[in-house]
C-alpha cells in the first residue's frame, strides 16, 4: 500500500471521498484535490431507522445509500484514493489522521466508549474501500482527541476525572486555516477556539495541542441550544435521588433537552435571535445568558495559556449570528484579537486531512 502513496505528486489530481454520519443524515462529499466536485446530504427519517436496534446495525443501510448516490451522480469511485470518515467515540487519542484498522473497527462496532452516529464513519469508509483497488480508509480528529495537560484532568475528587470530548475536527481545521491566513504555523500559535453549535466547546490550543477544553457532550461548560452545560451540582444530586426522574430522563435534560430547548422550546438559535429582534423579552434573557456563559468560558482559558494568546477564533453555526457574536465580543475583546469563521465545514476538513495524507504532508497514525 505504501508504494503507490510514495508516488503521489503534489500536482497530481487526487480524489477523496468524505463521509460524515449524523443521527438523521449522512453527509458525503467528493473532492478533487482541495476542490469539491460533489456534495450531498442524505436524510434518514425516524421511519427509516426504526428497525435498527443499534446504530452499528445501520452500517449496510447507510453504505448502500452512499454507493447509490455516487452512482447516480456518475462518480467514478475507482478513481478515489482516500475515503475519510468522521471519527467516532473511540478511546482517547491524540490529534491526527488514523488509518482504519481491526482494533478501531471493533471499538466502533461494539461501542465500548459510547454509541454515536459518528461511529459509522470509519466503518463505512472501510466497507467502501474493500471495493476499490487503490484506496485506503481513514478517520481524522475524532471527538475523543485528548491532548489535555495532566493538571487539566484533575476534577476535584479522585472518584472523578475530567475527560476530553469536543469538536476537535472543526476546531483544529479552523485553527490551521487561521494560521495559514497569517502565514504562520498552527504549531507556533496560542489560540482560544470557540465552537458554537448544538453543543458548545471552547479549547485552549497551545502550540498545536488542545491542553484544556470543556466536555460539551457530557454537560460541561456553557449551556447551548440543546445542552444544559455545567449545572449546580447539589441541585442535580437532589434531583437524581428524588425518585421523580429516571437516569435516562436526567441524561436527556443534560444533552438533547437542555439549554435553549428547555428554556424556550427550540434548539434553533436563528429562531431565538429572530424573537429577540422582534422584542421578545424571554428570548432576549436566555440568548444573552448563553452569550454570557460562553464569554465566561473563554475568559477561563486565559490563565490556562498564561495570558499569552495570539487570537480568539469563533466558529460553528451560531457564529453566523452577528447579534450573538457581538454579545460575546463586548465581554472578551480585551483578551486577544478576535476572528470569526462562521459555519462548520467538516466535510472540507475531512477531505483536506485525506489530501494531507496522500501528499505525505501528515503522518498516518495507528490506533491501538
Amino acid at each position: 500500500m505504501e508504494d503507490y502513496m510514495a508516488n503521489v505528486h503534489f500536482h497530481e489530481e487526487i480524489r477523496i471521498l468524505a463521509i460524515n454520519p449524523g443521527s438523521t443524515t449522512t453527509k458525503i462529499a467528493v473532492y478533487r484535490n482541495a476542490n469539491p466536485v460533489f456534495l450531498k446530504t442524505i436524510k434518514h427519517s425516524l421511519e427509516d431507522l426504526k428497525d435498527f436496534e443499534n446504530i452499528s446495525d445501520q452500517l449496510t443501510y447507510r453504505k448502500d445509500l452512499i454507493c447509490k448516490e455516487l452512482k447516480n451522480a456518475e462518480i467514478k469511485i475507482d478513481l478515489i484514493r482516500a475515503v475519510v470518515g468522521r471519527g467516532g467515540l473511540l478511546k482517547p487519542i491524540e490529534s491526527g489522521i488514523y488509518e482504519v484498522n481491526e482494533q478501531m473497527k471493533y471499538d466502533l462496532q461494539n461501542s465500548p466508549f459510547g454509541e454515536h452516529a459518528s461511529n459509522l464513519g470509519g466503518l463505512i469508509a472501510d466497507e467502501i474501500v474493500k471495493k476499490l483497488t487503490k484506496a485506503r480508509a481513514f478517520i481524522a480528529d475524532p471527538v475523543v482527541v485528548d491532548e489535555l495537560d495532566d493538571v487539566a484532568r484533575i476534577s476535584g475528587h479522585p472518584a472523578f476525572r475530567r475527560v476530553s470530548i469536543f469538536h476537535a475536527l472543526n476546531q483544529k481545521a479552523v485553527a490551521r486555516d487561521h494560521a495559514k491566513s497569517i502565514m504562520q504555523k498552527y504549531e507556533e500559535l496560542n489560540l482560544i477556539v470557540v465552537h458554537l453549535g448544538g453543543g458548545i466547546t471552547i479549547g485552549a490550543h497551545r502550540k498545536g495541542r488542545v491542553i484544556d477544553v470543556n466536555n460539551g457532550l457530557d454537560g460541561e461548560g456553557p449551556f447551548s441550544p440543546e445542552r444544559s452545560g455545567t449545572l449546580p451540582v447539589g441541585q442535580l444530586v437532589t434531583m437524581c435521588f428524588s425518585g421523580k426522574y429516571t437516569e435516562q430522563k436526567i441524561r436527556k435534560m443534560i444533552k438533547g433537552e437542555g439549554g435553549l430547548v428547555a428554556y424556550l422550546g427550540t434548539n434553533s438559535a436563528y429562531e431565538v435571535e429572530k424573537a429577540v429582534l422582534e422584542g421578545d423579552v424571554k428570548s432576549k434573557t436566555y440568548y444573552e445568558a448563553m452569550a454570557y456563559q460562553v464569554s465566561k468560558s473563554i475568559g477561563s482559558m486565559c490563565p490556562v495559556l498564561k495570558g499569552n494568546i495570539d487570537a480568539i477564533l469563533i466558529t460553528g453555526g451560531i457564529a453566523h449570528s452577528k447579534l450573538f457574536i457581538n454579545l460575546v465580543i463586548e465581554r472578551v475583546y480585551r483578551i486577544a484579537p478576535i476572528h470569526v469563521y462562521p459555519g462548520e465545514d467538516e466535510m472540507r476538513a475531512l477531505a483536506l486531512n485525506g489530501l494531507r495524507i496522500m501528499r505525505n504532508e501528515a503522518e498516518c497514525k495507528i490506533y491501538g
